[in-house]
């Protein structure tokens, strides 16, 4: 591969993250559209108010990010997350959405999809969530995840949390993950262990690092899964 034919990576210096927004809701997609364009690493690469368009959309302009609803018209949010991924498997979509049902939580996790936020969720955290998503993080809205482990509680849902030594867990990060299976802030987690925000940060760090896992959400569930979720 030359030089003028390497690919960029999302997140490199002086490159901009490409959006693909698929909303029915007209004024929210406007919304959101102004909101993401004033941000100066982020680009709308186009919209659309349908979940076939969308589908075709994400094929022709290969966005980094799509920011996906669930109920629209002509196909809905599921159906289009799964033709996506079929034909992009690497790409990330963000389901944006009104539903907590836990339900469709898992549906779309299951599917591929690279995290659940709702639309109420505040601008920073949703800005904060497409950068991660696109360095390959998972993201939830904080009560979503907390959804996500009842879930995986009540119906014994199976993922594929990595082989990991939890003994190399310190006393503190033990207590530190049980409250990420919580779905807390790291703000809320420093309340409740008496701790400094930056102090949580590096725990939760360490406990991603100790264990293998790449996101808050895995530890949320790995956490569940082991028995470690209460503090």
């Amino acid at each position: 591969m030359s030089t003028s034919e390497k690919v960029v990576p999302a997140s490199a210096p002086g490159r901009k993250i490409r959006i693909l927004l698929v909303d029915d809701h007209t004024l929210f997609r406007s919304g959101l559209k102004a909101l993401l364009q004033r941000q100066s690493d982020f680009e709308v690469a186009g919209e659309t108010d349908n979940g076939l368009d969308g589908v075709k959309l994400a094929e022709q302009l290969k966005p980094d990010v799509v920011l996906l609803d669930l109920d629209m018209p002509v196909m809905n949010g599921r159906e289009a997350l799964a033709q996506i991924l079929e034909a992009q498997p690497g790409m990330a979509v963000l389901m944006l959405t009104v539903s907590e049902d836990g339900d469709d939580l898992v549906e779309c996790m299951r599917l591929g999809a690279r995290g659940y936020l709702l639309k109420k969720i505040n601008t920073d955290f949703l800005l904060s969530g497409i950068r991660h998503a696109v360095e390959g993080d998972s993201v939830l809205s904080p009560e979503m995840t907390s959804k996500l482990v009842m879930k995986i509680r009540h119906d014994h849902v199976e993922t594929a949390a990595p082989a990991s030594d939890v003994n190399a867990l310190t006393p503190r990060e033990r207590e530190t993950l049980a409250w990420l299976a919580k779905g807390v802030s790291n703000k809320e987690i420093a309340r409740a262990l008496d701790l400094a925000e930056s102090t949580v940060k590096v725990h939760v760090q360490s406990i991603l690092r100790k264990l293998n896992l790449s996101s808050r959400v895995q530890a949320a569930v790995f956490a569940v899964e082991h028995h470690l979720d209460r503090p």
